[in-house]
């Protein structure tokens, strides 16, 4: 009689009760409940496609100096190649007569490059948001140059040597009272707005997170002594400090960030708050609690992630209201220093030059298209956090 043997039978990691070793994560690999967010986010058409055009945008925007820049990208001159864009030159490297920073749109500079069998490579847009157009053919706020008549461009194209209007640097949406070109202050103006609107929203989350989130789970004495503290902290007239501060400060990007985050970090600390004051008291936190994990991790580990879901929904909001902000106090003249690329300063070109309606209509325009952006998305936030939707 022999003996057979058995074939080995594979052993897997599953067994009736679950996987007995956890399967590998990877790092960038989605979670399953968040990759069913993303597929609701993506099923709001909206949604999407507004985080797509606003994300461009805020893309573009932030290589202003090689769109809109009145210093050349590149010169080639004598044989050695020169970056402006990047690096100040003086004005004796390309044969001029001064140690002074080079004003590549000086007629005189530009013939000297020329000599030297050089070539100048331009931005797309010839200006920068502080260059101010001497030669304009009406006088400022002068029209977008598409919108000229040749009559009008006569005295221009003749003292530049031209055929016709068309031969001219564009400004495509005009100038304003100062002659300076609309379409690159729109687009750095664009570019401080946003970064100025997340800087202000990333930080006030930050602290109003942490302010929520020990209010609401310590309770007691805390949480009344903080609650009572935000009463009298918002009842400060925030305008009235701002003008104050204004006064003794001088007005700049930090310094108005900073002013502006004294008041505006209380916003999400109702919510989380409420989140962590009802998950306090849930079983798997209080069997926590009973087996000696510390509260730090309980905070952290286990209570804000079911705090963020909603706080989450709110940040594009957040966002946008910042921006108007900011908006509100350029148009105001307490916001960012004079001659700053600004939306505000913008409209307020628009109100303070009725006759020039190109100027108000860029603002408005610029403005409703950016906040409606963010709108959108944050209704496709809303929607890919809300457990109660589901898309088809």
């Amino acid at each position: 009689m022999t003996l057979q043997t058995r074939e080995p039978i594979e052993t897997t990691t599953s067994t009736p009760l679950g996987e007995a070793v956890p399967p590998t994560r990877h790092t960038l690999t989605l979670s399953p409940i968040n990759k069913r967010r993303w597929q609701n986010f993506k099923a709001n058409r909206r949604g999407f496609w507004s985080l797509w055009i606003f994300g461009l945008l805020f893309f573009v925007s932030l290589f202003a100096e090689l769109i809109a820049n009145d210093r050349p990208f590149f010169i080639e001159y004598d044989g050695h190649w020169y970056w402006p864009a990047f690096v100040t030159y003086s004005e004796t490297t390309f044969g001029g007569d001064f140690e002074t920073a080079a004003d590549y749109r000086d007629p005189y500079l530009q013939k000297q490059i020329a000599e030297k069998g050089g070539h100048i490579v331009w931005p797309l847009i010839r200006y920068s948001y502080d260059t101010h157009n001497l030669d304009l053919p009406t006088p400022a706020p002068s029209k977008p140059t598409w919108m000229l008549t040749e009559a009008q461009c006569k005295s221009v194209v003749e003292k530049k040597g031209l055929k016709s209007c068309r031969d001219l640097e564009y400004n495509w949406l005009g100038t304003d009272d100062q002659g300076r070109d609309v379409v690159a202050r729109l687009i750095y103006g664009f570019r401080i707005s946003v970064l100025f609107g997340l800087c202000l929203t990333i930080v006030s989350s930050i602290i109003g997170i942490a302010a929520g989130g020990v209010q609401g789970y310590f309770g007691g004495w805390v949480d009344l002594t903080f609650q009572r503290f935000i009463e009298v902290w918002t009842a400060i007239p925030s305008l009235y400090l701002l003008l104050i501060l204004s006064s003794v400060l001088v007005p700049g990007f930090f310094v108005l960030l900073g002013i502006l985050l004294l008041f505006s970090w209380v916003s999400l600390v109702g919510l989380v708050r409420a989140e962590f004051l009802r998950g306090r008291n849930f079983e798997y936190i209080m069997a926590a609690r009973a087996l000696g994990v510390s509260d730090k991790v309980i905070m952290f580990r286990h209570l804000l992630p079911n705090a963020m879901v909603a706080t989450m929904t709110f940040l594009p909001f957040i966002v946008s209201s910042s921006v108007m902000t900011l908006t509100a106090l350029d148009f105001l003249g307490f916001g960012l220093p004079p001659g700053s690329p600004s939306l505000g300063e913008l409209l307020s070109q628009g109100k303070a030059n009725v006759q020039a309606p190109w100027l108000g209509f860029t603002g408005f325009f610029s403005l409703a298209i950016m906040l409606s952006l963010l709108i959108f998305i944050g209704e496709a936030v809303r929607d890919a956090f809300d457990p109660r939707k589901t898309f088809n």
